[in-house]
C-alpha cells in the first residue's frame, strides 16, 4: 500500500515522493516570493524611513521563514542540503528576475542570462549521479 514512499518527519504518515518534490518546490517559489519582496520592494519606496522599511520587510520576511523552514524540512531526505540549497537559488533568481522587469522596470540583460545559463550548469554538476 505505501510501496514507493518516504515517511517524512511532522507528516506522521508515508508521502510519495512526488509529492514531497512538488511540496518542496512550491514552499520554496512562495518563499522566495516573500523574501524578494523583504529584501527589495522597498526599493520603489525610497522616501520611506529606513527604519520603517526594515520594520516591514522583517514582518514580510517572517512569512517568508514559514515556508521557507517547512519547504527544507519537507525536501531533506529526498534531496541533500546541497541540492536544497541550489534549488533555492535556481528559484531566487527566477523570481528575482521576473520581480525586477515586472516591479522595478528594469531591464533583462543578455549577460545575466549567460550568468544563469552559468548557474544552471551548477545545477548539472550538482545533481548529477557520478
Amino acid at each position: 500500500m505505501n510501496e514507493g514512499c518516504t515517511f517524512v518527519p511532522g507528516f506522521g504518515f508515508p508521502v510519495d515522493p512526488e509529492k514531497i518534490i512538488m511540496r518542496t518546490i512550491g514552499l520554496l517559489i512562495a518563499s522566495n516570493i516573500f523574501m524578494t519582496f523583504a529584501w527589495y520592494g522597498h526599493l520603489k519606496f525610497r522616501d520611506v524611513a529606513l527604519w520603517k522599511v526594515i520594520l516591514i520587510s522583517w514582518g514580510i520576511a517572517f512569512f517568508e521563514y514559514c515556508l521557507m523552514v517547512p519547504a527544507n524540512r519537507i525536501g531533506y531526505g529526498t534531496f541533500t542540503a546541497v541540492q536544497l540549497k541550489t534549488i533555492q537559488e535556481v528559484i531566487t533568481l527566477a523570481v528575482f528576475s521576473i520581480f525586477s522587469v515586472l516591479y522595478l522596470k528594469e531591464s533583462f540583460q543578455w549577460n545575466y542570462l549567460v550568468g544563469f545559463c552559468f548557474i544552471i550548469l551548477a545545477v548539472f554538476f550538482i545533481f548529477h549521479k557520478w
